[in-house]
């Protein structure tokens, strides 16, 4: 048996961070997961660290938009039919949520997060030797008619607002930046101050073998073994039970598994999404992550090969795949890039966490002591998971934090 101070539930990009954070300030910590660190959510996203300026992802509000969601015509959503009634209040208080002066609120209230994420990122990142991994060149986002563009208009105002810097361009400025691409768009908006990785999953298994350089614990284990024992939290690891006063979940999106047998029950959505590598024909390449704003997909260079991520799957957390997102955005993106074979045989799927918000759960979890919540981060774990990492580790610490938690805590939903 093993008695630390905290054990940590989940061990993607969240989970490993908040371990890391937590060791950083010298409490004796076990992170436990049933896979290794990195290899699920965490392993499939675009490596941005940041976003498309200052709003979350949104609602479509185009009514030819919905059309082609509805007849599965649209690159950027897919469903299945006997899952929507399940999801639907979600996605009512997904619409709700990002309204236009919804939008602008939420910005506000998760700009002190996602200000400080690219920063906390390349501390950790020097710390564990990662920074091969990281890219300063920002990265684009594409619309392929003027009209799309405007759309973009309220959020760059915004954007502005906040600091967040932002190169409007022209189809010659943005192939002065991206020469392989082809002229099939109108505009582009550069995010210059945006921080990449090469790697996602690199980055994760660098975070974590720091963390046991510090002493902390990495073990395997089922995180739904979580049970109060002699007024502490008990989980079975294969190497034996760990006990701690304190326990972090941040599961992502098996995070239901472990808190509703404890009665708590937060209106979590699960985003499901597909990306595959891809070899670029010739010479061709991209120097910055892309986004195809008007066709819903995202595209990033990796050390694995070219890769392209679908938007969101509405469907039953551990249905089995059907990538047809990827189908449908692939030739999309041939319009734009030269593109060549895939570089593996099956594309990859991954869950997003999301609330209807646009904003991660951190905090204590109501009326269970020492149990702490990490999770929800939707599109921006990758971005969010150190800086939230920092809060939490603030938190349990007794440390004032760098930012009021208040707005992320769970009681938002009470």
């Amino acid at each position: 048996m093993a008695r630390t101070d905290v054990i940590v539930l989940g061990a993607g990009i969240v989970g490993t961070s908040a371990a890391l954070q937590l060791a950083k300030r010298g409490l004796a910590v076990a992170l436990i997961d049933k896979r290794g660190p990195g290899e699920e959510t965490s392993y499939g996203n675009t490596g941005i660290l940041g976003g498309s300026g200052a709003f979350p992802v949104a609602f479509p509000d185009r009514i030819s938009d919905l059309i082609r969601i509805a007849f599965k015509r649209a690159p950027e959503a897919n469903y299945y039919l006997s899952f929507l009634p399940k999801v639907a209040p979600w996605l009512l208080a997904f619409r709700a949520a990002t309204r236009p002066q919804k939008l602008i609120e939420t910005a506000r209230r998760r700009h002190p997060l996602m200000s400080r994420a690219g920063a906390e990122h390349e501390l950790l990142a020097q710390e564990s030797g990662a920074e091969r991994y990281l890219r300063k060149d920002g990265w684009l986002t594409l619309f392929r008619t003027e009209r799309g563009f405007d759309g973009i208009k309220p959020n760059l105002d915004v954007s502005a607002e906040l600091g967040i810097p932002a190169r409007v361009l022209d189809t010659a400025g943005t192939l002065a930046l991206e020469p392989s691409l082809y002229p099939a768009f109108a505009r582009a908006v550069h995010w210059p101050d945006i921080r990449t990785v090469s790697n996602p999953l690199a980055v994760t298994r660098a975070y974590a073998a720091r963390f046991v350089k510090l002493g902390g614990m990495l073990l395997n284990g089922d995180a739904r073994s979580l049970h109060r024992i002699d007024g502490r939290w008990r989980v079975d690891a294969e190497e034996g039970h760990v006990d701690a006063e304190n326990v972090v979940v941040a599961l992502g999106p098996w995070a239901p598994d472990v808190l509703e047998p404890l009665g708590i029950k937060l209106p979590l959505a699960i985003k499901r999404g597909y990306h595959r590598h891809f070899r670029p024909q010739g010479n061709a390449g991209l120097t910055r992550p892309l986004v195809d704003a008007e066709n819903g997909y995202a595209v990033a260079p990796m050390e694995q090969g070219i890769r392209i991520t679908t938007g969101a799957e509405f469907a039953p957390r551990d249905a089995p795949p059907t990538p047809v997102q990827l189908d449908r955005v692939v030739p999309h993106f041939k319009t734009l890039f030269p593109l060549g074979e895939p570089a593996e045989a099956q594309p990859w799927l991954g869950k997003r966490p999301c609330f209807a918000d646009s904003l991660p759960v951190i905090g204590r979890a109501p009326g269970q002591p020492g149990l702490w919540l990490d999770y929800g981060h939707g599109h921006y774990g990758l971005t969010l998971g150190p800086i939230t990492g920092r809060l939490i580790a603030e938190m349990i610490t007794g440390a004032t934090p760098f930012t009021d938690p208040a707005p992320f805590g769970p009681q938002r939903f009470n």
